[in-house]
């Protein structure tokens, strides 16, 4: 936050104020509230998207693939299957989305632990490639004749969209967040499969040692996290757009691992942190409309947020403050 008020007094801008919208943009009003909790839905599940593989010891920073492709297939999905039951739909186009979110993340699993080749690099990777299918299928051979000036895929029907949570005007995005969060806390945390996954993530030679299938293990990580992403690609379709277009290219992958890591990888932190990064980003238009600030200036508080987390991790137990100075 000191950082950052320093950069909005450099553009000269009082941080004071800055701080007091971005407060009131993110949870001043019911209105704010209500934005906020729906930004919160997607950066709750492509966190977990981090957070799972970074259980079993890898960094995978490629879950904005996984939403795109995600939400491509559950809008596909969703159309193939329109005249079924609503739930039938609903549930066949979350099945779809997980599927191939999972898939795409467990392939930079699979060449990590198979090639030798690093995740995170691969990930992100595979993130460009998967935007550059997304827009062909999108733009081409999935494209829906009557939208013109937006290609998109046709829509699945406002009989298939995702209703709101009871009492509250949010999705229900947000309750299937809470509830992959808290599932797979338990998994990680309360089961022998997830104390396997943290044994093999704390020493891969030890796990192998004891006997435990190392390979399959990672790569069920990075599945899990990717149907994740997956689901929240479903979500973006089925709750907001009613179709698959540019707009799931929203930047929530990125957004997410922000989000991962001021949880420290826990699945329950989560929840409020992604409340807290969603609504950061939804005060964006109350700096632009009050201010005359770019929205995307908290994108640089974020990034701030983010650098700051990494230092700290890289600083952690090396560097005394009220002691003898630094040590090895």
């Amino acid at each position: 936050m000191l950082l950052f008020g320093v950069f909005v007094a450099a553009v000269g801008k009082d941080p004071l104020e800055v701080y007091q919208l971005i407060y009131a943009g993110g949870f001043g009003s019911g209105f704010a509230w209500q934005n906020t909790l729906s930004r919160a839905a997607p950066l709750i599940l492509t966190a977990l998207c981090v957070a799972l593989p970074a259980q079993a010891g890898t960094m995978v920073i490629g879950a904005e693939g996984a939403v795109v492709l995600g939400g491509l297939a559950a809008a596909v999905t969703g159309y193939a299957v329109g005249d079924a039951s609503p739930l039938v739909v609903k549930l066949a186009m979350a099945a779809a989305g997980m599927l191939i979110g999972g898939l795409w993340i467990a392939a930079a699993g699979a060449l990590r632990q198979y090639r030798g080749v690093n995740e995170t690099i691969s990930s992100l990777l595979l993130t460009y490639i998967a935007i550059a299918l997304f827009n062909h299928l999108v733009e081409g051979p999935l494209r829906d004749p009557a939208s013109l000036n937006k290609p998109s895929t046709p829509p699945i029907g406002s009989a298939n969209m995702l209703g709101a949570l009871p009492g509250l005007d949010v999705h229900w995005g947000l309750g299937l967040g809470a509830i992959f969060c808290i599932a797979t806390y338990v998994l990680i945390y309360h089961t022998t499969w997830g104390f396997a996954i943290r044994v093999a993530g704390g020493n891969a030679r030890a796990a192998r040692l004891v006997g435990l299938s190392v390979d399959r293990l990672v790569i069920a990580a990075f599945f899990l996290g990717g149907a994740a992403a997956g689901l929240a690609g479903m979500i973006e379709v089925a709750a907001v757009h009613g179709s698959a277009n540019a707009s799931l290219i929203a930047g929530y992958g990125y957004a997410g691992i922000l989000v991962a890591f001021i949880a420290r990888h826990n699945p329950l932190a989560i929840l409020p942190v992604a409340v807290l990064v969603g609504g950061i980003s939804a005060s964006g238009g109350m700096l632009q409309r009050r201010l005359d600030m770019p929205d995307a200036t908290v994108l640089v508080f974020q990034g701030l947020a983010f650098l700051t987390i990494l230092a700290s991790e890289a600083l952690y137990g090396r560097l005394k403050l009220f002691g003898h100075g630094a040590r090895a």
